[in-house]
């Protein structure tokens, strides 16, 4: 029976994960055996209660643990990055290594931590990132990821625990939170307008098909000591999102379009409205051929984003 340890096992994707890791998926028995970090006991699975932020794990948590898989972190606060700062960093690097070298002195076998696109730097206005272009994070979320990547790395090298990372492009899926709740909730409200048919190009993964990923990067031996962005392969447009979220929702697709001209002006009033709209309507492609190369191919689309396996 495989011991299985899981951090941020309420979140989104975490509770997919837990999905799957209960049934018999992907080289996964249905015996499994679950043990999660949560900052209240779990209703159905073997619980260590801590808060990453200020807590240390307690010792013993890991004890008989086989894989951990490491899903918990700290993004998208709304304060000044300054003022925040800390928090990031306890969460994501200082928690994340403590995590790791608990895990290699309690004799665990695999360490899959979920990262960041953003750990990978910006992308290249027409092209689709690798794990090879690596640039300078921008932000304090994608410089604490890209930090506790490289201490992860070096423990798994100096140890010999696997050690796999996996960096996702944005997630969709049921129950999705952030921006496109936000925006399938206006598009369902009719509040959010038709967007423009821009050629832009933004990777993004079902949240199913990146619970595949971090199944397949444990099982697979040629993962250790590696990075993998996760797409689902198939680069969208805004509008095609956009059209996608109609579809979803059983809504007629408008046959106008908002002009880009209008968001242009709009993005010339002030540079908080700018980001916004690049956030809306810019590139952040991503390729996913390395992951590829492990045997992994997407099993979901953007059309079948309130679609679920687990």
């Amino acid at each position: 029976m495989e011991h299985v340890f899981v951090t941020g096992a309420t979140g989104f994707v975490g509770q997919r994960l837990l999905g799957a890791l209960a049934q018999e998926v992907d080289g996964f028995s249905s015996h499994v055996r679950l043990r999660v970090l949560t900052r209240i006991p779990h209703p159905d699975y073997e619980s260590v209660v801590c808060d990453l932020q200020s807590d240390n794990v307690p010792d013993d948590a890991l004890n008989g643990v086989d894989a951990v898989f490491h899903l918990a972190g700290y993004a998208h606060d709304l304060h000044a990055e300054n003022k925040v700062e800390n928090r990031y960093r306890a969460v994501n690097v200082d928690a994340t290594v403590r995590l790791a070298e608990l895990a290699v002195a309690s004799g665990v076998k695999q360490f899959v931590f979920v990262s960041s696109v953003k750990a990978g730097g910006p992308t290249v206005l027409g092209q689709c990132s690798s794990e090879k272009d690596q640039g300078a994070p921008e932000g304090i979320y994608g410089r604490t990821k890209r930090e506790a990547e490289i201490q992860l790395l070096d423990i798994g090298r100096k140890s010999g625990m696997n050690v796999s990372i996996v960096r996702p492009s944005l997630v969709y899926g049921p129950d999705v939170k952030g921006n496109l709740c936000m925006m399938m909730s206006g598009i369902e409200k009719g509040w959010f307008p038709p967007l423009p048919k821009v050629k832009n190009r933004r990777s993004m993964i079902h949240v199913d098909d990146l619970v595949r990923v971090l199944l397949l990067v444990d099982q697979d031996e040629r993962a250790n000591g590696e990075i993998f962005i996760a797409t689902d392969g198939n680069p969208y447009s805004s509008r095609e999102i956009y059209d996608a979220m109609c579809h979803v929702l059983k809504k007629p697709v408008p046959k106008w379009s908002v002009p880009k001209l209008l968001f242009d002006i709009i993005g010339l009033m002030s540079p908080r409205l700018q980001y916004k709209v690049d956030k809306l309507l810019g590139d952040e492609c991503y390729s996913s051929d390395k992951l590829q190369s492990l045997g992994f191919k997407a099993q979901r689309s953007l059309r079948e984003m309130n679609e679920t396996a687990f």
